[in-house]
């Protein structure tokens, strides 16, 4: 195992160290809110424990591969900047920033058990955040792309070939996002000037859920 492969290995151990960290703060922080906050949503000791928990991750790879197969059961949300979301965004994602997360007309696409809600931003902080809440407020199926797009444009739009002592595994990854992003539409490099006017995103709204009941908190 290589010296740089061991490097980049521990980086990244020690980087989800330190976001567990910083989460079980915040988690450990919410304990310490006023009794009518913290009445509602999830009891605070599962809320810890989600905090801590990398299961909320969906790898980029997985979600290009639902996204080509159409799968019907995803919802895209946004959470970065209005600005940023119309440069570039994801198929068909709906665009709900962090600070309007408890907007009530909003709260359809978030509080529902229909489809599987992926949060992103650049990188993880933005959806990570808007994570939080909506665990904090009991919401089902909620997760996070990892890396965020910066990370979707490393492997699916722009992916590095393989090195040569790589596992073969690794070059059919790479054949995948290949294909991916040829899906997506790279291919051809075009300036602002040249590019069409892009489509309205669909917006796919769920059924509103009855009030959820305030579980028992601290």
């Amino acid at each position: 195992m290589s010296k740089r492969y061991k490097s980049k290995k521990f980086l990244v151990k020690t980087r989800y160290v330190i976001l567990a960290t910083i989460l079980f703060l915040l988690a450990l922080g919410l304990l310490l809110l006023p009794k009518y906050n913290k009445n509602e949503g999830i009891n605070p000791e599962l809320f810890v424990l989600n905090a801590i928990s990398t299961e909320r991750y969906i790898s980029t790879d997985v979600l290009a591969d639902r996204i080509i197969n159409q799968d019907p059961t995803l919802l895209l949300i946004d959470t970065r900047p209005e600005n940023e979301f119309n440069e570039f965004s994801l198929p068909n994602a709906v665009n709900i920033q962090l600070k309007d997360f408890f907007d009530e007309e909003l709260n359809s696409y978030l509080d529902q058990d229909v489809y599987d809600v992926i949060l992103f931003s650049n990188d993880n902080f933005y959806a990570n955040e808007a994570w939080m809440l909506g665990n904090r407020l009991g919401y089902k199926n909620l997760f996070v792309l990892e890396g965020g797009l910066n990370e979707w444009f490393n492997t699916i739009i722009d992916p590095k070939y393989p090195d040569e002592t790589m596992p073969r595994e690794a070059f059919e990854l790479y054949s995948f996002r290949k294909a991916a992003g040829m899906y997506f539409g790279v291919g051809t490099t075009k300036t602002k000037a040249e590019e069409k006017p892009k489509p309205k995103k669909k917006v796919i709204t769920a059924p509103k859920k009855k009030k959820r009941v305030p579980e028992g908190g601290c």
